[in-house]
């Protein structure tokens, strides 16, 4: 008589054993390798052990004696993620139509694609690294870095909102004999307008985090200030801006996360 067991056990990710543990000794012998082969001077990793000391003994205690400084710097990174949210989502929004494949005619729809796809290929500090050689530093070449970056995002998830849409009401507009315009204010926006808002809040969010990153090549904000505590060896000011940094991303987190929730 065969019993029947009452208990469940995940099956593995590849059944056939020979495989699944050839994989993990490929990924083992390729980790070892790459690690061998990389050009590290361990010397020089050592010493840095002594430099690191260095530094965390003289940013202990945190310094918040230049206050001012450093809540000018975080003002300005708050007025680069506003211009920059609201620069973007102006983008993003005729972006997102344009990449929509329900909406958009089919030369429009690759252009649009394309353009969100080189927005999306490259990491903020390299776009910031461009505009500050284009326009120099300070914030108005973190402002724009920060739009190129919503447009990323925003563009790309609000034009697979507009794809997912119930198109019902869009025919029932274009069989009442509305125009394009028209079609999309009553009929599409309404649909998509609750993730244009929610995502609105994140980039926001998000743009408070990438301006203390971007500033610190020199587009402008708290970054920027961070980067010339460095410069000076005023590690201990350097640490003070660093836990603003990091309750303001926290404090904001929480609020955005809030606010999220009740639109949802």
């Amino acid at each position: 008589m065969s019993t029947v067991k009452d208990t469940w056990k995940k099956p593995p990710f590849i059944a056939n054993p020979v495989m699944r543990y050839g994989l993990y000794a490929a990924v083992a012998i390729y980790f070892v390798v790459t690690l061998a082969t990389l050009p590290i001077d361990w010397d020089r990793v050592a010493d840095g052990m002594s430099r690191a000391q260095r530094i965390f003994s003289g940013a202990f205690p945190p310094s918040f004696d230049r206050a001012g400084l450093l809540f000018d710097g975080f003002m300005e990174s708050l007025k680069i993620a506003i211009l920059a949210t609201v620069g973007g989502i102006a983008v993003s929004v005729p972006l997102a139509f344009m990449a929509a494949g329900n909406i958009a005619v089919k030369p429009v729809y690759l252009l649009g694609r394309g353009i969100i796809i080189v927005a999306r290929s490259f990491h903020p500090v390299i776009v910031a690294i461009i505009f500050v050689k284009a326009v120099g530093f300070g914030p108005f070449a973190g402002a724009l870095t920060l739009v190129v970056y919503s447009i990323g995002f925003v563009a790309k998830l609000l034009a697979e909102r507009i794809e997912e849409i119930d198109f019902g009401q869009v025919e029932a507009m274009r069989s009442a004999g509305a125009g394009f315009i028209a079609t999309l204010a009553y009929a599409v926006m309404p649909q998509i307008m609750p993730r244009l808002v929610g995502l609105g809040i994140y980039q926001l969010d998000s743009n408070l985090r990438a301006s203390a990153v971007v500033g610190i090549v020199g587009a402008g904000g708290i970054g920027a200030t961070l980067a010339n505590a460095f410069g000076r060896y005023d590690y201990d000011f350097a640490l003070a801006i660093t836990m603003v940094i990091v309750g303001v991303i926290l404090i904001s987190e929480a609020v955005s996360g809030f606010i999220r929730k009740r639109i949802a």
